[in-house]
């Protein structure tokens, strides 16, 4: 068992930008109800958690760039990176490699997720919220 869960922690996962909070909660919403689908629910909800995120992703990409954030660059290169693996077990999936998917799904989003925010939106969040002050 991931010591990481699909669950919303107010105190861990909330930054404070509503735009990005509200997506995350979204996102782990979608990994709670992937863990739980049944075998036949399973591939419409990843491929809805595919969509979500990559609009996501395109959504973040604009805020950052509208916000000359410099962290852009490593930023987006970890988002493309996690949306091609997305994507990878997307086509895995199609071909029947149901427990893989899963697998990950359960380990590896959850974590990824975590270290990602903590690391990365944080930034970003903390970038946006001493820009929307001054």
């Amino acid at each position: 068992m991931s010591k990481y869960q699909a669950i919303w922690d107010e105190s861990r996962h909330n930054l404070g930008v509503d735009e990005i909070d509200g997506a995350h909660r979204d996102f782990i919403a979608q990994v709670a109800a992937l863990i739980a689908a049944s075998d036949a629910d399973f591939p419409f909800l990843f491929q809805t958690l595919v969509t979500h995120t990559r609009e996501h992703f395109i959504a973040e990409g604009k805020l950052m760039r509208d916000a000359k954030y410099q962290g852009l660059g490593v930023h987006e290169g970890e988002h493309h990176r996690v949306l091609g693996e997305l994507q990878q077990l997307n086509r895995s999936l199609k071909r029947g490699r149901l427990p893989l998917v899963r697998a990950y799904v359960r380990e590896g989003l959850p974590e990824w997720f975590d270290t990602h925010l903590a690391m990365m939106d944080g930034a970003l969040a903390a970038f946006l919220k001493k820009q929307r002050i001054e």
